[in-house]
């Protein structure tokens, strides 16, 4: 199997302010695409090879195979969750009713989400997931890590190593976070429950 870059279903300049161009340009197009063909490079011959992100992440051991393949699912969703002037800015449904039955409030999960994603030392990502029973969980994982390796369904995410907001926001890690929830796309995110 050959993993592929995501088509972005906005323009380059379309998240503006939120994320620039440029930070677009070198987020996806240069970062993305490296992580893309080291991965495609690296599971030639090996038992990896024909299997798809979720299964890598879930069986391969931490090493070169498994960062590239995490972090391929992990800006595949990133990238997949925004939308330039979405209609919503909360989501609705089965996913709202599952935030409030867990966090008791929208606000609450958002508040939760931003201090994990702030405060997680070094380059990571904040996460929103689900347990197979449906629960939902905050969770700070390091590097490329996601939480398909803990048996988890990834639903929102915020990535945090510098590369994802530096051009923009420079060393201000919480004003990236707080940003992002104006250009997430909800039915994309309510989708992936």
């Amino acid at each position: 199997m050959n993993h592929e870059m995501p088509k972005l279903p906005y323009a380059n300049n379309a998240l503006e302010p939120v994320i620039s161009q440029q930070t677009i340009e070198f987020h996806y197009g240069k970062h993305l695409q490296a992580y893309v063909n080291n991965l495609n490079n690296l599971i030639k011959g090996t038992e990896y090879e024909g299997k798809n992100l979720v299964e890598i992440i879930e069986t391969a051991p931490e090493g070169a195979i498994f960062n590239n393949a995490g972090q391929v699912l992990n800006h595949t969703l990133y990238f997949l969750q925004f939308k330039p002037n979405p209609e919503r800015k909360e989501p609705s449904g089965k996913l709202l009713e599952a935030i409030n039955r867990d966090f008791g409030s929208f606000d609450e999960m958002k508040k939760q989400l931003n201090a994990a994603s702030v405060g997680l030392f070094g380059s990571g990502w904040g996460w929103l997931a689900m347990d197979k029973e449906g629960k939902l969980s905050i969770r700070q994982e390091p590097n490329g890590c996601n939480p398909a390796k803990h048996g988890l369904k990834p639903i929102l995410c915020i990535d945090v190593w510098e590369h994802a907001y530096y051009l923009d926001y420079q060393n201000r890690r919480p004003d990236h976070v707080n940003a992002i929830w104006d250009i997430i796309d909800w039915d994309a995110v309510e989708k992936r429950m």
